[in-house]
């Protein structure tokens, strides 16, 4: 044998190869406890394939796309023309995702995550390879919202190949037209993917249409074995015509109404970033992230002021319509993330130290009120005068965490974790009323401690207890209306996350499970309640009203019972069932609505399905079933104003078929809502609304994809 000198002498590099074999049919998995630079240990995770789930990816229908997740809930707003379906666990408000950290490939997409944590990108399904989603206990290395991460991987082009060319045209119900083209690939040390997706549709409901036109270029390139660069650029362009809500009778009357037909948003979002990563030795990885979102959002419409009953029509005293409202928004900001994960002794036993820093700095602009023409079309115009109200926002934030992972002994690990957030906010411009600038400072220290048992060779034992917060939003620090006063006192929302749970593998992988339990509580949910001057006039203020209590079970557990293959170890046919499963108590603990249940916050959520697959074919049935909720704290039961009032159970159900024919062509068809039940997911006091927001009946759709 050759001794080491020798050894070192002949080294030389030799060429990549790359081993690939089928894998058991899978759709959801989870999170290792070391992954990237980041630190899971003790965490909640799960990852969802999106090529595995059998859904409506041209329309991303977000109940099959992400239904999978226990717990999850979904403002099904398409009905109404806008596609951005908002999302949340554990009974929050899922409302435009505002209390989920959203992220695309771990870059923030959210207008604001600290001053309107509003998601109004989604990126369309088909450029998606997984879903990863943290809870609520990755606030220490993610920032606030108390339902935790969801971050959009994207896909990065064929490997091994050039050019990876991949289109898919998608027809459907009420006009949809989606087409999808993507290109991607591997040379050398470069690799490279963009799409470009255009989709229109006429709307289930009259006065729904929308256009968007939506985009992605990424590029990768290896500086070095152990220095990768990478880019990206996001853009969407769109054009959302909204029909309004309506109230219980009229949905009752026939949830395919529309009453308003003036009604448009626009909201053009542009996201770049620039990454390294660079594995420094083979413990130690660090990952700096600087990215920048110039986005906005502009509304034209017949405001929400009284309600769906208040009809948009024709006065007769001028023979025109009135006028309408036209609202502005922009969004400026800047972000820098920073990561580290180092292996070490320093404490003695084996240990994993992951710390990071981000700095944040956003800029909103916001005018409303603006008297807008008379017209029916699109048309930001202002007609007679100016905006109501003109203000400026600024937010600025610096975060540091550190988690370090402790092992005892070969199967406990315990980790540690702090985070310190600095938030600076501020406010400046004018209202209807007197309204002097704003600012607040503060200091924010978060505390949290995980840890894994290795219960078993695939099985494990997961639990954690974590601190979070929700900072004031810019709505908090700008009053509202002529009477409305914000109080002095107003703080931030804290809150605590805690785990349990065990997940894995049995029966030689032909069962995965994750079955947990959870307890989220809430202190200081911000709100508006009535008070009284020393003069005796009364005056709405703005305040925190209640803490809230969230607690309940967690399950999914999927069972493929048949899987057979072939000599070469292919996949030949499989039979899957999978059961995802929450049951949530969701309640206020203090203040007048003590006892009554947390808004949109239904008590189970249960999506059960059926995967068949044979050779080239494969079909699935989901069934999903949710409880009744509530759009308000004092869980009314019906009203006339449709802002309020009970929000009925439903069971809805889902199918679709895909077929693979040759090696490049992939056909796959659908049947979203396929019993055509009528129902709905949200009340909303402004747009899409106000009133009650239908859901999409019974659609289909067919699509075709070819891989040349």
């Amino acid at each position: 044998m050759p001794d080491q000198t020798d050894s070192a002498r002949i080294a030389r590099r030799l060429d990549t190869v790359r081993v690939t074999a089928a894998a058991a049919p899978r759709t959801v998995t989870f999170l290792p406890e070391r992954f990237g630079a980041m630190l899971l240990t003790g965490k909640r995770t799960e990852v969802l394939l999106v090529d595995s789930v059998g859904a409506n990816t041209a329309q991303n229908v977000a109940r099959q796309v992400l239904g999978r997740v226990p717990g999850m809930t979904v403002a099904e707003t398409e009905g109404s023309g806008f596609p951005s379906n908002g999302i949340a666990v554990r009974g929050l408000n899922p409302t435009q995702s505002i209390e989920m950290n959203v992220r695309q490939n771990g870059v923030i997409i959210a207008a604001d995550p600290y001053g309107y944590p509003e998601t109004y990108y989604v990126p369309p399904m088909e450029a998606v390879e997984r879903v990863e989603i943290v809870r609520g206990a990755g606030a220490l290395q993610f920032g606030p919202q108390f339902g935790g991460v969801v971050n959009y991987v994207m896909r990065r082009g064929t490997p091994a190949r050039a050019l990876g060319v991949d289109v898919q045209q998608t027809l459907g119900s009420f006009g949809l037209a989606n087409t999808y083209g993507s290109v991607g690939g591997e040379s050398g040390r470069t690799r490279w993917f963009g799409y470009v997706q255009r989709r229109a549709q006429d709307g289930w409901r009259p006065n729904s249409d929308v256009a968007q036109t939506s985009g992605y270029a990424a590029v990768e390139l290896a500086l070095a074995p152990s220095l990768t660069a990478s880019a990206s650029y996001t853009l969407l362009r769109n054009r959302i015509h909204m029909p309004g809500g309506l109230s219980d009778e009229q949905f009752e009357a026939g949830a395919r109404q529309s009453f308003r037909a003036r009604n448009w948003l626009t909201t053009p979002w542009n996201v770049a970033s620039m990454s390294l990563d660079w594995r420094i030795a083979p413990a130690v990885r660090l990952q700096s992230t600087t990215s920048v979102l110039g986005s906005s959002r502009s509304l034209v419409w017949r405001n929400e002021d009284g309600g769906p009953g208040a009809l948009d029509e024709i006065d007769s005293a001028t023979g025109m319509f009135v006028p309408r409202e036209v609202e502005r928004e922009g969004f400026r900001n800047t972000t820098e993330e920073i990561r580290l994960i180092a292996d070490h002794r320093l404490l003695g036993p084996r240990s994993t130290l992951a710390v990071g820093a981000r700095w944040f700095g956003g800029t909103m602009h916001r005018q409303g009120g603006g008297p807008g023409t008379t017209a029916s079309d699109f048309d930001l115009a202002l007609a007679g005068g100016p905006y109501e109200y003109d203000i400026s926002y600024y937010n600025r934030n610096l975060a540091a965490w550190a988690e370090n992972a402790i092992r005892v002994g070969q199967r406990l690990t315990v980790t540690p974790g702090i985070r310190l957030e600095a938030l600076r906010s501020t406010a400046d411009g004018y209202t209807d009323t007197t309204f002097a600038p704003q600012a607040k400072s503060r200091t924010v220290p978060l505390g949290g401690i995980g840890a894994s048992f290795i219960a078993t060779a695939t099985t494990g034992v997961y639990a954690n207890l974590t601190q979070a917060y929700r900072p004031i939003d810019y709505s908090s620090l700008t009053p509202v209306g002529s009477v409305s006063r914000i109080d002095p006192r107003l703080h931030d929302e804290r809150g605590l996350n805690a785990d349990l749970g065990w997940r894995g593998t049995l029966a030689d992988d032909r069962v995965r499970f994750d079955i947990g339990v959870f307890r989220l509580s809430i202190d200081g949910r911000i709100g508006l309640v009535s008070r009284t001057d020393t003069g005796g006039a009364v005056f709405t203020e703005r305040t925190n009203v209640a803490n809230s209590l969230h607690q309940g079970l967690e399950s999914y557990v999927e069972v493929t019972p048949i899987a057979r293959r072939a000599a070469d170890g292919t996949m030949r046919s499989s039979v899957t069932v999978f059961n995802s499963l929450a049951l949530v108590d969701a309640r206020y603990t203090s203040g007048e609505f003590s006892g009554r249940r947390v808004e949109y916050a239904p008590r189970s959520i249960e999506r059960a399905g059926l995967t068949l697959a044979s050779g080239s074919f494969a079909t699935t049935f989901l069934a999903s079933a949710v409880s009744k909720s509530y759009g308000d704290a004092g869980n009314t039961e019906r009203s006339d104003d449709a802002v309020v009032g009970r929000i009925p159970a439903y069971t809805v159900l889902d199918w679709s078929v895909t077929a693979r024919v040759g090696s490049r062509f992939h056909m796959q068809a659908g049947v979203n809502n396929l019993a055509d039940r009528s129902y709905f997911t949200r009340r909303t006091d402004e747009y899409p609304g106000p009133g009650i927001i239908p859901s999409i009946g019974r659609s289909l759709y067919v699509s075709v994809r070819a891989t040349p």
